[in-house]
């Protein structure tokens, strides 16, 4: 039976998220599966990707062919290099604390990556959000500035208007 690891697609429309499934190459996309490897969400920025390493590299081993987006995420959070690393073991090149310490190394190189990607867009989305706020106050400023002769001019009409009415207005006194 050929099988092949890819992504069933799920969500609403406009929406997707996936999961990365292996499934026998003859099933329909979103139909059954062998086994749920992960889950991936490109609606986040940097895209969300969950995936049990160590059940994809099973299926690597035992000849599972992964799609093109498949294989792009299975190279992005390191099966594809665990496997290789395996290989190796199983050849005899490397140890298995050597195969270990590699990928450990690959895995905290990749997690300082995405650390950087992370902060360097919030620091974006800060510079954005002041500089939409300094917009802001300019053009508030400019309207308050169009807007002070009527403002000055109402309130004269105003005082006038007082003025006028306690004139008119007969005066009361006081008693003691």
């Amino acid at each position: 039976m050929p099988v092949k690891i890819r992504l069933q697609r799920h969500g609403k429309k406009g929406k997707p998220y996936y999961w990365i499934v292996a499934a026998d190459a003859r099933a329909k996309r979103d139909g059954k599966y062998l086994e749920k490897l992960g889950a991936y969400n490109p609606n986040t920025n940097p895209a969300t990707v969950e995936l049990n390493i160590d059940g994809a590299v099973k299926w690597l081993q035992n000849g599972a062919q992964p799609t093109d987006t498949a294989k792009a995420i299975l190279s992005y959070k390191g099966a594809l290099l665990k496997n290789h690393l395996v290989g190796g073991v199983r050849k005899g090149a490397l140890t298995e604390e050597q195969a270990e310490a590699k990928f450990t190394a690959w895995l905290e190189e990749k997690a300082a990556k995405i650390q950087a990607k992370t902060d360097g867009l919030s620091k974006a989305e800060a510079k954005a959000k002041a500089a939409a706020l300094e917009a802001e106050k300019a053009a508030n400023e400019a309207r308050i500035a169009a807007a002070a002769p009527v403002v000055e001019e109402a309130a004269e009409e105003v005082e006038e208007t007082i003025e006028a009415a306690t004139e008119d207005a007969p005066q009361v006194k006081e008693e003691e």
